[in-house]
């Protein structure tokens, strides 16, 4: 029985390596034009990218807007409808890997602004099949840009999370307790054996084919995270992070642009033009 075990994880094992072998190799965003596959390979960094469709119609999240007193009691409350639309485009399936940031450090001849302390990055993501950690929202920009791709903004980075679901709070639904299929996070037990950051593609991943996009690490996003524009936003929550903050729209998370922490991390996306 357990040499059946043993062959049957073989079999996966090939099969899944031979369907990322077949998979079209695309080099630029302009090779991707009239291209229909649901998944590619990004040529330079050999990331896997799924296909997240068109949302014409928009998101619609309803949220609610208090004022509060001096005194911190409410003095009005009110619901305001937000619909956000987005073009079809491919984004990376899993969170860049260590292993990937390396190549990049080395092909391109990159210079951080802020050193990387490379023993606090093994303490926390300790292979290079694990997310890349202390990355700066300038580095993760580089990375971007040196791959041929560039990082999602929140409404892409929102409507690829909910994987096709309408307003659901997680990327799995609105069932809390499935967290421990789907997230590394601060709590959850389930298929969490990492004391902090898991191989990338250890949990579940969302309908759209994307893993991790709640819990492991923060995920830099394109925009400012206020009209001060002092922070960008990140999205996701971490390994750290409690249920509520592993949202599709928790409360918006922003950091200053040169701000390298244990738990920031980057993924990819890449517009069908």
């Amino acid at each position: 029985m357990r040499k059946f075990s043993w062959m049957l994880l073989v079999l996966l094992a090939f099969s899944v390596y031979a369907e990322d072998e077949d998979l079209l190799v695309v080099g630029s965003a302009k090779e991707l034009k009239g291209i229909t596959a649901k998944k590619i390979i990004w040529k330079k960094d050999g990331a896997k990218m799924v296909v997240i469709p068109a949302n014409s119609s928009g998101t619609r999240t309803t949220v609610v807007e208090a004022n509060y007193d001096n005194f911190g009691d409410l003095v009005t409350s009110k619901k305001k409808l937000i619909v956000r639309a987005t073009d079809a485009f491919y984004m990376d399936a899993y969170e860049v890997t260590v292993g990937q940031f390396k190549k990049f450090l080395k092909a391109s001849g990159y210079k951080p602004d802020y050193p990387i302390n490379w023993n606090q990055v093994y303490e926390y993501s300790p292979t290079e099949k694990h997310p890349m950690i202390y990355v700066t929202w300038h580095d993760a920009t580089a990375y971007a840009k040196w791959a041929g791709k560039r990082l999602p903004t929140k409404v892409e980075w929102e409507w690829a999370a909910r994987g096709g679901w309408i307003d659901k709070e997680y990327p799995w639904g609105n069932d809390e307790t499935e967290a421990e299929n789907y997230a590394n996070s601060d709590g959850i037990d389930g298929k969490d054996k990492w004391k902090y950051c898991a191989p990338v593609g250890s949990f579940k991943p969302n309908r759209y084919g994307l893993f991790d996009m709640a819990g492991n690490v923060w995920e830099w996003c394109q925009d400012w995270y206020d009209s001060d524009e002092d922070s960008r936003v990140l999205q996701g929550g971490s390994c750290l992070s409690n249920t509520p903050d592993l949202r599709v729209v928790p409360r918006l998370s922003g950091l200053h642009p040169t701000s390298r922490y244990n738990f920031n991390g980057v993924r990819c996306v890449s517009g069908l033009n």
